[in-house]
């Protein structure tokens, strides 16, 4: 939990963040190793002091996890968002059990999504079903531009993504988390092309869209998109990170997505570990917009900082933030919301 200047505590839910395995034995072939290569060369954009050895960041321990994001980053919340790339990796990039497992750990702590692929096509359906079963999850992350054999990515607006789409409506999986933004080798750009949100959104209106990275570099189709379909939502994995290295070009994000999606429909992710979410949040309460852009756009206050950081992924995700601050004997505001369950059932 963060604590401000002033001593106000604000409570944050890390909305992307992973485990993940992309040491020696566990990569299958050159692609899998050029993807976590890509992958360090942006965690690089970190502040020096927060940049890992090469090794350390193919794969990371639980408790690396535990110091960097709980105990040091400010996170009281934190949602796996996790990817497969099974054709890079021998156990995925991402290993569900290993989510499930430190899920476990901090049952009071941490939400485990999934995901799913199209082209599993009618197995895959039974087995989303299954594994949302057995984990208990509240979301799932797409990732479009994933191989697949000879397929270099797919569509939301695919025949079959529809039927996955309807399939977690009916798990309850609402919240549908899709990476939109920068591509990562070896994988193709196109195929994180976010027109395809646009359709989805309006025929799915009881699903929420959370776009990763925010669309980027296409943020201005992203954010004529989003103004137009309210179930959708910008997630700042990524795009947050660049308020070190890029801190006006941030600025400029950050207006752009208040300006038209207003301060409800945005959520914070570190994408742990890329980067450590204690130097970026530390930055982002530091922010204040430039004044040719606050003039614009308004500027940015702490209470739209404090709904970014925590209230909006909360709300989304039925965290009672009431509750959790009882844990930390913290007085409750009148205006907790919403009421409901913390995690899954173990």
């Amino acid at each position: 939990m963060f604590t401000t200047k002033s001593g106000e505590k604000i409570f944050v839910v890390d909305g992307h963040v992973h485990l993940w395995d992309g040491s020696d034995e566990n990569i299958k072939n050159r692609y899998g190793e050029e993807f976590i290569k890509c992958f360090y060369d942006y965690h690089k954009l970190s502040p020096k002091e927060y940049v890992w050895p090469y090794k350390k960041y193919q794969k990371y321990t639980d408790e690396d996890f535990e110091q960097d994001v709980f105990e040091n980053g400010y996170v009281d919340f934190a949602i796996f968002n996790p990817q497969y790339l099974g054709d890079f990796y021998h156990q995925g990039f991402s290993n569900l059990e290993r989510n499930e497992a430190f899920r476990k750990k901090h049952p009071d702590r941490v939400i485990t999504n999934g995901f799913w692929d199209p082209r599993n096509e009618e197995a895959g359906l039974k087995q989303l079903e299954q594994d949302a079963q057995k984990f208990g999850w509240r979301g799932v992350k797409l990732y479009t531009a994933e191989w697949k054999g000879d397929s270099k990515g797919w569509k939301l607006t695919d025949p079959w993504s529809y039927r996955y789409l309807e399939k977690s409506q009916e798990l309850g999986l609402k919240n549908i988390h899709v990476h939109k933004g920068p591509t990562i080798r070896p994988l193709n750009k196109d195929a994180f092309d976010v027109a395809d949100v646009d359709e989805v959104a309006s025929l799915f209106p009881d699903l929420n869209f959370i776009v990763e990275h925010c669309g980027l570099p296409r943020l201005n189709d992203f954010t004529f998109i989003a103004a137009q379909e309210p179930n959708v939502y910008a997630g700042l994995a990524v795009a947050i990170a660049l308020i070190h290295a890029r801190p006006r070009y941030f600025s400029e994000i950050i207006s752009e997505l208040t300006f038209w999606l207003g301060p409800d429909r945005i959520l914070f992710g570190s994408d742990y570990a890329l980067w450590q979410p204690k130097w970026i949040i530390e930055k982002f309460m530091d922010l204040e917009l430039p004044e040719d852009l606050a003039a614009e756009t308004g500027p940015l206050t702490l209470e739209t900082k404090k709904k970014i950081l925590g209230e909006n992924a909360a709300r989304l995700y039925h965290i009672d933030i009431g509750e959790q601050n009882k844990q930390f004997g913290l007085p409750v505001s009148d205006k907790t919301e919403p009421a409901g369950t913390t995690a899954p059932v173990a």
